[in-house]
């Protein structure tokens, strides 16, 4: 065989006879981008991602309130700030006409939980029965 000879049957080279289809294009050639909504995403991510910090300083804030490592006055103050940060925002959201701040993080899901928990989760695992009061005491249970 030589260089750059082909080798095959007729009908295999049938398949590249005609000319490929021109490849169509993924992202369009031009990007139309309009003010207002580029301000509304920015305004949305922002929102979005200040409520995200508000549920979790909420979170933590309930937690240190039922471990007892925060005052009634913190308590109230927290409450307060958080209160008042919750309507600004609802303020702004309607400002900019945004109905959701929950963004879809495609594979990941979404980027605020729907529904609350239940229960807030354990701050420590569960003992297993019998931890800590030695092996024979857990024996004589069994």
């Amino acid at each position: 065989m030589r260089y750059g000879e082909v080798r095959g049957r007729p009908e295999d080279f049938e398949a590249f006879a005609e000319p490929p289809a021109p490849p169509v294009p993924r992202l369009p050639r031009k990007i139309n981008l309009e003010p207002e909504k580029v301000e509304r995403g920015l305004v949305q991510l922002v929102l979005s991602l200040l409520e995200l910090i508000r549920q979790l300083v909420e979170k933590q804030a309930l937690r240190r309130v039922e471990g007892g490592s925060l005052t009634a006055a913190q308590a109230e103050r927290v409450g307060a700030t958080l209160l008042e940060l919750e309507q600004k925002m609802a303020e702004l959201k309607e400002h900019f006409e945004i109905d959701s701040l929950n963004l879809d993080l495609g594979p990941l899901g979404n980027l605020l939980d729907d529904e609350a928990p239940a229960k807030s989760p354990p701050l420590r695992p569960a003992r297993p029965p019998g931890f800590g009061r030695g092996l024979e005491a857990s024996r004589r249970d069994e």
